[in-house]
């Protein structure tokens, strides 16, 4: 189900100037609508893994489920613009309980120690597979058919979970044992509202100045909830997000590779769709399969992760990870996706280095973040290595798109692999 999640996520970046074009949207509705599901999904991921630890990972999982296979249903068949965006924030929404549950009910499966970190191995590479299947596959399905076609993916990915939960899950606990501790809804209200508002106008510089009202109103509100979030939290009892979960140095940096492998990710699936069909005329169809070797290089590369954690430790894999995907974006880099560069000597090298790195660090970084986290702690800590996940593209893109053209982006991204992966190396 995690591979479908962030599947959803990347879904219209292949189909969204059709979309466009079909429903008559401008920039900034465009730039909204790719982003809602996973604004919905950030922001109500802390309020996720405090629920799934209360109430349980099946119960969650399966109101989760229920939410994200309606809003996947309801999209193909909206007729306009705000229809269709409420059902990508009700997509989020959903997804936003199942990730964190999904997670805890991992942890209930595999208890001990070793099974449950080549559980999480197995996580961080499906992440990205989801990601690039969603570039994918979302251009295949488009062609053939129509936009609205890529919602079919997630909406029967949905059922089929409900299907399989009782059979493959634990029987969930009796109502009221699974967790007594509280919701923390103000700390709920002021994370959710605080990372919505800020990651909303991180998006829009895209569209507009930094120094515009569009992107400072929203930014600076969100910066000042979540500042109010960190003082609640230093006061409450029993704190959504306790402050000490995050000073542990291996869970911080683990999170930190997550964060950043995924937005440079989506960096390079973004500029290179962009550059493909614009600059260089493409179709969804063949811009799809310039991704088929980054796929093949993906599967591979996850096949090698849980022997290669167990071996060397995930600190190890993780900094080798980011080194790998370090040099595949500096070739990149080099190459500024521009017009006069042959694919097949030119971009492809990149592309195969850099999901064998993004498999390998995020592997092992989903274990750096989880381990030694007790059980009742389960939900919330797939609550946060989700938000890390879904936060990394909108900021560390946004910024890097703020550097100007492709090549700086790029070259900016390189710089932050390489040192993340100098710091990792001394986790072991």
């Amino acid at each position: 189900m995690q591979m479908t999640l962030v599947f959803t996520l990347a879904s219209l970046a292949v189909p969204l100037p059709r979309i466009g074009v079909e429903l008559r949207l401008d920039r900034a509705q465009l730039i909204l609508l790719s982003a809602a599901y996973g604004l919905t999904f950030a922001g109500l991921l802390l309020l996720g893994g405090r629920l799934a630890d209360r109430f349980g990972g099946r119960r969650t999982l399966t109101a989760g489920l229920l939410l994200f296979g309606a809003a996947s249903a309801l999209a193909p068949l909206t007729q306009g613009y705000g229809a269709l965006l409420a059902a990508r924030f009700g997509q989020g929404a959903g997804a936003a309980l199942v990730a964190p549950a999904a997670m805890a009910a991992l942890r209930d499966l595999f208890p001990a120690p070793g099974a449950y970190g080549r559980a999480m191995g197995t996580w961080g590479g499906l992440s990205v597979l989801g990601a690039t299947a969603g570039n994918l596959l979302s251009g295949v399905i488009a062609a053939a058919s129509s936009w609205r076609g890529t919602f079919a993916v997630p909406g029967a990915v949905a059922v089929a979970a409900l299907l399989l939960a009782p059979r493959l899950l634990p029987p969930a606990p009796p109502s009221g044992t699974a967790g007594r501790r509280s919701l923390d809804l103000p700390g709920a209200l002021l994370a959710t509202g605080g990372i919505v508002l800020a990651s909303y106008g991180l998006v829009l510089t895209d569209a507009h100045p930094w120094a515009s009202a569009p992107v400072l109103v929203p930014l600076l509100a969100g910066v000042a909830l979540l500042t109010a979030f960190g003082a609640v939290e230093r006061r409450t009892a029993d704190p959504l997000l306790p402050p000490g979960f995050l000073r542990d140095r291996r869970r911080a940096l683990g999170l930190a590779a997550i964060g950043l492998t995924a937005a440079g990710t989506a960096t390079v699936f973004v500029l290179l769709s962009l550059a493909l069909q614009r600059e260089r005329g493409w179709d969804e169809l063949r811009t799809s399969a310039a991704f088929v070797p980054f796929a093949v290089a993906l599967l591979g590369a996850g096949r090698l992760t849980g022997p290669l954690i167990a071996r060397y430790g995930p600190g190890r894999v993780t900094s080798a990870g980011l080194g790998t995907a370090a040099v595949g974006l500096g070739l990149l880099a080099a190459t500024g996706f521009g017009t006069s560069v042959p694919y097949a000597y030119g971009l492809l090298p990149g592309l195969v280095l850099l999901p064998l790195g993004g498999a390998l660090s995020f592997s092992g970084a989903a274990v750096l973040a989880t381990e030694g986290v007790p059980a009742h702690r389960a939900g919330l800590a797939g609550g946060v290595l989700n938000t890390a996940m879904e936060l990394g593209p909108t900021v560390v893109f946004a910024a890097l798109l703020t550097l100007g053209g492709d090549a700086v982006s790029l070259a900016a991204a390189t710089v932050l692999f390489a040192a993340l992966a100098v710091a990792t190396t001394r986790t072991e």
